[in-house]
């Protein structure tokens, strides 16, 4: 990891740091303009490798390119930045909920090019998530830089991603959409005006260098009462494409970790694997934004069986590039198979129905877009406004908002957790800001530990016993051996209650005898999530901890409940 000396702004910066917002707001421009251009750079690399290798595609050994380039990516990752593989946005959202945005420097580099030998040599993914990885690095290492706190380089973070997205797509609101509904998973005032003006710089900077231009152009469509109950049913179709893809891209996860082989041979199988695919439809190759320009423009002149097979072809190809250790992200490609889905369900449409006069195919291409983005995502306003911004098409908002919604309820109700965030919800590293786990995250089991308990010993007489009770606040006394002073167990004086009035017993009965030894600890690096799952399950309010069989203190519910009240309004107030 690359360390900043700790830079010390000159006397006139004194009134931006007494205005945070204002700090940030200059700190988002910068941000923007640095994380529009890295997007533009791997847009030009990515157009300038195709080009060079586009004379090749059509030779019959040309299904070795994409292994060959999903090899050398893997290689790159692995052993010259030392990075694993993976789409970049888990990790983005995974330092923002656990280290405070956080990123290497190497990342603001690394998965662009990796993602450009992928995606350049034919590999079926997006250049937006390494883009997304670039320009959150970008931000986290500037904040680091200007040393600012945690939260403004959370907010630094967002601002990098929505940069990115706005510079690669000229889209300014679905960036900043995208970076406070996926990246940070909070909408405050705090956040949206640096992340806002972020994104306007990434697009303006993207704008300056290559023109104010609409991604995907399209016909004027004119929608009607029975085209937008038709979106139900391709609201469905994109749902289960989703599904689909988000499993596929497991299941090859999978299937490749489990062969015992070098990453870059398994990424060169998986690229071989879409080379060979992409010899009969070479839609499935790169980024293929071309063959969606032909699909909501209208011009796209396959049938139905064959607009179908490349659906899934697309669906496998991704899954293959990806799931074998390719690197690159899931936009491109859900736009893709947004298009063809919505291409097969027009073409069905019309084969059902050929006497109703359906919108264009182009429109159904469009909504399907917008349909696997929020499915994939289960981020609905992200598919509206990316949809809308980069195809212009503000007369199907109804239908896309129809399509949007569905898709991402029924998709949550399959997959909880969408694709970017099921593996940190698995493992337990999701911790939105306000959220229980992420509030527990900041405390620690030592911090609050009760250590005013008097001990007791296993051979203790119960009339002993008692002048301790006299003179103890507590209703807890751990139970200790006398000669090594491990713990043993606990005595809980409701469970003792019928002998401390029976005087015959005070000199009949040792605490080894009524202690109770079958209690549950916490370990002082325990979680605190987990040490409250247990308090509810077995009803209790008190837990020893010890460390090495030896007890440290108590730990009790309302002590905890108590400081994660505390830790919550420092949270939220910020």
């Amino acid at each position: 990891m690359r360390i900043f000396k700790s830079w010390r702004y000159p006397a006139s910066w004194k009134f931006f740091r007494l205005d945070d917002r204002l700090l940030l707001m200059l700190m988002a421009v910068i941000v923007g303009l640095c994380s529009g251009l890295a997007a533009l750079a791997l847009n030009r690399s990515l157009i300038a490798m195709f080009n060079w290798l586009h004379k090749y595609h059509h030779i019959w050994w040309a299904f070795v390119l994409p292994g060959i380039g999903a090899a050398l990516s893997s290689l790159f990752l692995e052993k010259v930045v030392v990075e694993g593989a993976g789409h970049g946005v888990p990790e983005v959202i995974y330092s923002v909920s656990r280290y405070g945005g956080l990123l290497r420097f190497r990342s603001s580099y690394s998965r662009l090019i990796s993602s450009c030998l992928t995606i350049g040599s034919g590999g079926s993914a997006g250049p937006e998530a390494p883009v997304v990885m670039s320009g959150a690095a970008i931000g986290s290492n500037i904040a680091k830089y200007f040393s600012l706190n945690d939260r403004q380089r959370v907010t630094l973070v967002g601002c990098g991603a929505a940069g990115a997205i706005s510079s690669i797509f000229n889209a300014p609101i679905a960036g900043m959409v995208f970076s406070i509904e996926v990246i940070l998973g909070e909408w405050k005032s705090v956040n949206i005006v640096p992340i806002a003006i972020a994104a306007v710089a990434g697009t303006e900077i993207s704008r300056i260098l290559q023109g104010n231009q609409i991604v995907f152009s399209h016909l004027q469509f004119n929608i009607d009462l029975l085209d937008i109950f038709a979106c139900l049913g391709l609201a469905i179709l994109t749902a289960v494409a989703s599904i689909v893809l988000t499993r596929m891209l497991r299941s090859m996860y999978g299937i490749s970790h489990k062969i015992s082989a070098p990453i870059w041979v398994r990424a060169a199988v998986g690229g071989c694997a879409v080379g060979i695919i992409g010899l009969f439809l070479p839609v499935v190759l790169g980024e293929g934004y071309h063959a969606v320009q032909a699909m909501i423009g209208g011009t796209f002149s396959q049938g139905l069986a064959l607009v179908a097979i490349a659906t899934l072809a697309k669906v496998v190809a991704t899954a293959l590039t990806l799931g074998w250790g390719g690197s690159g992200g899931i936009f491109a490609p859900c736009l893709v198979i947004g298009s063809l889905a919505g291409l097969t369900y027009h073409h069905c449409l019309i084969l059902l129905w050929p006497s109703i006069s359906w919108v264009n195919e182009g429109c159904f291409a469009l909504l399907g877009m917008a349909g696997l983005i929020s499915g994939m995502l289960q981020a609905p306003l992200t598919g509206i406004f990316l949809i809308v911004e980069i195809t212009g098409g503000y007369e199907v908002i109804l239908p896309l908002i129809i399509v949007s919604a569905i898709s991402t309820s029924l998709c949550h109700y399959i997959e909880p957790a969408s694709f970017y965030l099921k593996e940190l919800v698995e493992r337990g590293h999701l911790l939105r800001p306000g959220t229980d786990a992420r509030v527990l995250s900041d405390l620690n089991v030592r911090e609050i530990i009760e250590e005013d308990c008097i001990t007791v010993k296993q051979n203790m007489l119960l009339r002993d016993f008692i002048n301790i009770i006299k003179i103890s606040p507590r209703n807890y006394f751990p139970v200790e051996d006398e000669k090594t002073n491990n713990f043993l167990g606990i005595i809980h004086l409701d469970d003792i209650r019928a002998y401390l009035f029976n005087p015959d017993m005070y000199d009949a009965v040792v605490l080894g005898q009524i202690m109770d030894t079958k209690v549950d600890v916490v370990h002082p690096d325990d979680d605190l999530s987990e040490v409250l799952r247990k308090m509810d399950a077995h009803q209790l309010f008190s837990m020893p901890v010890v460390s090495n069989n030896k007890f440290l203190g108590l730990i009790s519910k309302a002590t905890i409940l108590d400081q994660y009240r505390k830790e919550l309004v420092v949270q939220t107030s910020q």
